[in-house]
């Protein structure tokens, strides 16, 4: 189907409103009525439902000028976060980081312009003003043209790729549940120590018996250890970065994982750099195999992550190779509660570990037969997470292939 298409200037899809912060000082300004949108939650899902930061109805209301009405469109416009665009469909506020479309008119279909302004990440770059930050201000954000069909044509292009978002999110809650449910049993087999004993009932509750650890200073069941992690598994690996300046190195085969491929990821399953087969042989003690669980240890200290593949990792992260199967989703849950809270956080600042500091953490450790019943129960819902992390990035990868050409008129749609 055909479809001409017109050029229109932002301030004539809605309304645009810069956001602003209700007064930080006034706390009764936060709460848990509406979503405050900051530039971190709209890295996390094109349609966003949930919010880091909360406002009361109060705090909404002293911004008025600033409320963005349901099924509006966020772009942030300040910094690296430049560019990052998000869907909402309720009543919120942003800050001042980011520019809204809201109120927008019934000649356009509001996935539409989502998904067309997804791919403008550089061109939004290329029309801030730079000075230390690059900065996209409302009154230039407002007068940018975009060339848009007629509304049939837009609904059935919106309706094709919201389709593949609506499936990732889909896959997205699913994990998020399994991964839920895994640490439930986690906490109940190995925090709370109520695992089944031998005659399967919860060992603590049935009045097993618990002896007093010294190095952890409280009871644990008898016949568990308090070992250092690399008394668990001893192949520990810290990255390191191929040299920069030759080129011969990068854009391979190899994933290169970084801090940003962990961060909300269980499966590291796509990497933002590559290394070739060159690169990663410059430095081959670096490998680590598919199932190790990397671990960032320097800045954003914590993330945990499998990985998928034969891979690389930079110097901010620890890796643990797995080299016992029962000790692999053990671990992970284990390593995750240690930098919730443990004293490897201070305040709201972690400080950096070293890998003999990382190989040195204490882990409360079970008998053989319970880490392998557990890892067991567990493997059906990990292998699940993995399936669906695999099938969203090829589900991403056709979305990312069809968007360029169905907003530019290359492949029509019937």
């Amino acid at each position: 189907m055909d479809s001409k298409f017109i050029s229109v200037s932002l301030d004539n899809v809605g309304d645009i409103i810069t956001g602003r912060t209700p007064k930080t000082n006034e706390k009764d300004n936060y709460g848990n009525d509406y979503m405050f949108v900051t530039p971190t939650d709209l890295h996390k899902h094109f349609l966003i439902k949930e919010s880091e930061r909360m406002v009361s109805t109060k705090g909404l209301e002293s911004i008025k000028s600033a409320i963005i009405d349901d099924m509006s469109i966020l772009v942030g416009c300040i910094g690296w976060d430049m560019g990052n665009v998000g869907l909402v469909q309720k009543k919120c506020i942003t800050n001042q980081q980011i520019n809204a479309i809201t109120n927008i008119k019934d000649d356009f279909n509001p996935y539409y312009i989502y998904y067309l302004l997804k791919g403008k990440k550089d061109f939004f770059f290329q029309q801030a003003s730079v000075t230390r930050t690059p900065i996209l201000r409302k009154s230039i954000f407002s007068k940018i043209r975009i060339n848009v069909p007629d509304k049939e044509h837009q609904d059935k292009i919106a309706s094709i790729l919201s389709t593949l978002d609506k499936k990732i999110e889909l896959n997205n809650q699913i994990n998020q549940k399994l991964e839920s449910m895994a640490k439930t049993l986690y906490d109940y087999w190995f925090v709370q120590f109520d695992f089944p004993d031998i005659d399967g009932k919860p060992y603590k509750s049935s009045g097993g018996k618990m002896v007093y650890s010294e190095e952890l200073k409280r009871g644990i069941p008898l016949g568990w250890e308090v070992k250092e992690l690399a008394q668990i598994e001893n192949n520990i690996v810290t990255g390191k970065t191929p040299s920069t300046k030759k080129e011969e190195y990068y854009n391979g085969q190899v994933p290169f994982i970084s801090i940003g491929d962990i961060r909300g990821n269980m499966y590291v399953v796509e990497t933002e750099n590559t290394l070739t087969q060159l690169g990663a042989e410059s430095q081959i003690k670096k490998f680590i195999p598919k199932n190790s669980i990397c671990v960032s240890c320097i800045a954003s200290i914590g993330l945990i992550g499998f990985t998928t593949k034969d891979s690389q990792t930079n110097q901010q992260i620890n890796s643990v190779v797995c080299n016992k199967f029962e000790n692999r989703y053990f671990l992970y849950f284990a390593l995750n509660d240690y930098f919730r809270f443990s004293g490897a956080k201070t305040g709201n600042t972690f400080a950096n570990m070293n890998k003999q500091d990382f190989s040195e953490i204490l882990i409360t450790y079970p008998s053989k037969d319970t880490l392998v019943k557990f890892s067991n129960i567990l493997k059906p819902s990990m292998e699940k997470i993995f399936n669906n992390s695999l099938e969203n990035q090829k589900i991403t990868q056709l979305r990312d292939w069809l968007l360029p050409m169905l907003m530019n008129g290359q492949v029509g749609v019937k």
